[in-house]
């Protein structure tokens, strides 16, 4: 199913303050130190950067569970920390946020901090302070111990494991959720990380980029479709996963079901910083997937959250406002611009195809709309997702009906089919028939209305399928046309 964005905004803005989720994963902190770099040091070669403004931000899963905070979501958060100043620091802007840090263990090693020096808008150098230990045995069992009290006193809607390779997401650690999640049915959400994909298996759906499927091969994979979508669907069956959902920078997204890949565009325009971006895209999966919408529409906001992400400069989480903001842009975007000539719809059709929509087409004058008209391409439209129209020129009418057709001139015509909800684009052509513009279209579903026959149909060696409607009774533009003139 897929839903529309008016569907979707209603469903963010009612349920996104009860949904709950668990962030589980190698927790850390950001730190940026802003300056201005004007000189080398004379002391050796190497810049020296005038500091002007120190920052501290959650980071990992610290900022998987900020981001959800951010979107609305109530967070619970588990992990392990070092006993040191870094988590105090950590454990203190987690309650400050109102993140449940009840799972958050202190063990003998170091908490994780990454401090980037960031000159303009240039990151120059990161240092990591870090000890990569697995989670001991004791480690394991106080989680599960945590784990398995939590979801008996409070219901999860969604579970996200945010691997970074730092020691807390071990095999039995994931094992043990993953198994549990799916006894009570919540969806689990994985960001992986290294080449042991054993403890994911069984995941909901794994979020790999690039470079992380490369590692997992052994070797680079090339960044087309058809590399992504073979290797996505062995890895898939490979690993028992619902869904694999792979990450490719400048190519978008490519979401690999067990019977369908669909590739989304990227939507960012400009790109500061990748940082955080894919901690963006797991924690906004995992609210839309926990308040129910499906799969293909939360990767599509997953998406656009990204999107915005990465215009902006450092680690940000984007609000819940933001989101819905450039949602209803996007919304009446798509209202707007449903109205085509024959020779720029490519990259809107593209965009439809990559996303995996069933494409209707059907044509016609439509010089004065009545109810005829209306129920027919409504029905037309629930054979598939997208319905383009091919509307007839004000000449192509003209030889078609005659020199005082039509009545209404094309554009106004374009813009009362645009009007109908279950209309996605109306494509104007000049021909006497939409030959030309099915052939270039080559819809999955080529549809007419009347009493023809489906191998009379013009265009259908260029359409998968032809479906006849049959019109309206008591219902023509002539006949309306006569009773006005008479």
């Amino acid at each position: 199913m897929n839903w529309n964005i008016n569907e979707i905004i209603q469903r963010f803005q009612s349920k996104i303050k009860s949904c709950r989720v668990l962030v589980i994963g190698d927790v850390m902190l950001d730190q940026y130190y802003f300056g201005e770099m004007k000189r080398i040091s004379p002391e050796a070669p190497v810049p020296v950067v005038n500091l002007k403004e120190a920052t501290q931000t959650l980071g990992g899963a610290a900022n998987v569970a900020n981001n959800l905070v951010h979107l609305g979501c109530k967070v619970s958060l588990a992990g392990v920390v070092g006993r040191d100043k870094g988590r105090d620091d950590l454990v203190e802007m987690l309650s400050f946020k109102g993140i449940d840090v009840s799972g958050i263990q202190t063990d003998d090693r170091s908490t994780t901090i990454k401090t980037r020096i960031i000159s303009g808008n240039q990151q120059v150098l990161r240092m990591d302070q870090e000890e990569n230990v697995e989670l001991s045995d004791a480690g394991v069992h106080k989680f599960e111990e945590w784990f398995v009290h939590l979801l008996s006193i409070e219901k999860y809607d969604a579970i996200i494991i945010s691997d970074y390779g730092k020691g807390f997401c071990q095999f039995e650690l994931c094992q043990s959720v993953l198994f549990t999640a799916k006894r009570k049915e919540i969806p689990v959400i994985i960001d992986p990380k290294g080449d042991n994909w054993d403890k994911y298996r069984g995941a909901t759906i794994v979020t790999p980029n690039l470079k992380e499927l490369s590692d997992l091969r052994g070797k680079d994979i090339p960044n087309s479709n058809q590399a992504i979508h073979n290797y996505g669907k062995e890895l898939r069956r490979k690993y028992d996963l619902d869904y694999l959902l792979i990450t490719r920078s400048e190519q978008g997204m490519s979401l690999v079901g067990e019977n369908q890949i669909n590739d989304f565009p990227t939507l960012a325009k400009e790109v500061f910083d990748v940082s955080g971006a894919g901690d963006t895209v797991v924690s906004t999966l995992g609210a839309m997937m926990g308040m129910g919408i499906p799969v293909q529409d939360a990767v599509k906001i997953s998406n656009i959250a990204a999107g915005i992400v990465v215009g902006k400069l450092g680690t940000y989480a984007v609000k819940d406002v933001e989101l819905i903001s450039k949602l209803e842009f996007l919304n009446d975007r798509r209202k707007i611009n449903k109205i085509f000539s024959a020779n720029n719809f490519q990259a809107l059709l593209d965009g439809w195809r990559n996303n995996g929509e069933r494409i209707i087409f059907t044509n016609g004058c439509f010089d004065l709309l009545h109810i005829g008209h209306a129920t027919y391409l409504k029905n037309a439209k629930e054979l598939g997702d997208k319905l383009i129209i091919g509307l007839n020129s004000d000449q192509s009418v003209k030889r078609l009906k005659g020199i005082n057709r039509p009545v209404n001139h094309e554009q106004d015509r374009a813009k009362m089919l645009s009007f109908f909800e279950f209309v996605d684009a109306v494509i104007i052509f000049d021909e006497d028939t939409p030959l030309r513009l099915i052939s270039e279209i080559r819809p999955d579903v080529l549809v007419k209305g009347g009493d023809y026959r489906a191998e009379e149909v013009v265009g259908k060696e260029y359409a998968k399928k032809v479906k006849i409607l049959s019109f309206v009774d008591g219902y023509s533009t002539t006949s309306l046309i006569e009773r006005i003139t008479n």
